[in-house]
């Protein structure tokens, strides 16, 4: 199977950073659309993966395109869930208490600010 240079940039950078990287592998397909790469982890290096709020994700992307453009390919990357996965996660969040706190008053804000050894 002939490996190539965005595939290889794909499987190293995530190979790095998750904790199980002999799980790692991607699928490379190529159509009038440009390059897919399809990612697969171990369902629990997901979330490193995609990182807080997608950030992770996004940054490989971003990269992927350079590697991409650098060769005059159009690249995209696809991260496989399990299936169902998504909902899991969805039902499992805690519900955001935050909303229910009242808002710190300016007083205890300052006061808070004036107590720092600046």
């Amino acid at each position: 199977m002939e490996e190539y240079k965005d595939q290889q940039f794909v499987e190293f950078v995530v190979k790095s950073i998750v904790d199980n990287p002999d799980a790692v592998s991607t699928q490379r397909r190529t159509d009038e659309m440009g390059v897919l790469i399809t990612l697969t982890v171990d369902p629990k290096d997901l979330g490193q993966v995609i990182g807080r709020q997608g950030a992770t994700a996004k940054a490989i992307r971003t990269l992927l395109r350079v590697v991409g453009a650098k060769n005059q390919a159009r690249v995209n990357l696809k991260i496989n869930e399990p299936e169902g996965d998504r909902m899991r996660r969805h039902e499992q969040r805690p519900m955001d208490s935050s909303m229910d706190a009242p808002a710190p008053s300016m007083n205890s804000t300052s006061s808070a600010i004036d107590n720092l050894d600046i």
